[in-house]
């Protein structure tokens, strides 16, 4: 199974940093298609209190612990000069949680350096690919 498979098949909850309040952005359209197929969403976004009927939070760090242990990926939709610290910040989760994490750049992002640093970290990584798309592709 690839990296890719294996994130899908075991996610139930994400946190979407950069989760726009705008329905026509493409991280609002992607993060409602996982809502409704059953996944929780966590938004992301220091510039809104609420999103999607949803709590949203300024920064990954700002989630409180109950649900940090929960998190499964962190779904990025920023800009690829902005995800270092997002990583960073994935990396914390990961220590807290103490379970498998994945970081998902979504299409049109790459980091590379962010992306080694993940991996050794062991999160597993995927750069460049739009989450909801390889979620159509698989189930």
């Amino acid at each position: 199974m690839n990296t890719i498979d294996s994130i899908i098949k075991g996610m139930k909850t994400i946190a979407v940093v950069g989760l726009s309040k705008d329905p026509s952005k493409e991280s609002h359209s992607v993060s409602m298609f996982l809502k409704e197929h059953g996944y929780q969403i966590i938004p992301v976004n220091p510039t809104a209190d609420e999103i999607m009927g949803l709590k949203s939070y300024p920064s990954l760090s700002a989630i409180p612990n109950d649900m940090k242990k929960r998190i499964d990926v962190v779904d990025i939709f920023r800009r690829a000069k902005d995800v270092p610290p997002v990583v960073d910040d994935a990396i914390k989760l990961k220590n807290f949680a103490k379970k498998p994490l994945a970081v998902w750049m979504q299409l049109g992002i790459v980091n590379e350096e962010a992306a080694q640093k993940a991996r050794a970290a062991g999160i597993d990584v995927v750069m460049d690919a739009c989450i909801r798309t390889e979620h159509r592709k698989r189930l």
